[in-house]
């Protein structure tokens, strides 16, 4: 399957996406007061899953994406 120059920049686009807001949204979770109590709480456990995973699947569709857009330009080269 061959995606599209839109597909790919948006997958690419997607990826960097991720990689700025997810890391910005843990900082706030982490000077959330529920976050901490005598060590992480469960309120701070499952938040730092949710970024982890997140952050880990837009790289991944990121770097889909770049190869799909590499792979466009050698086509047309």
């Amino acid at each position: 399957m061959r995606l599209g120059r839109v597909a790919s920049w948006f997958l690419v686009g997607f990826g960097v996406w991720s990689v700025i807001i997810w890391p910005r949204f843990m900082e706030a979770i982490w000077d959330d007061k529920r976050s901490w109590d005598n060590g992480p709480t469960s309120f701070f456990l499952v938040h730092a899953v949710l970024v982890a995973v997140s952050v880990v699947a837009g790289v991944s569709i990121g770097v889909i994406g770049w190869r799909s857009v590499r792979g466009l330009r050698k086509m047309n080269a």
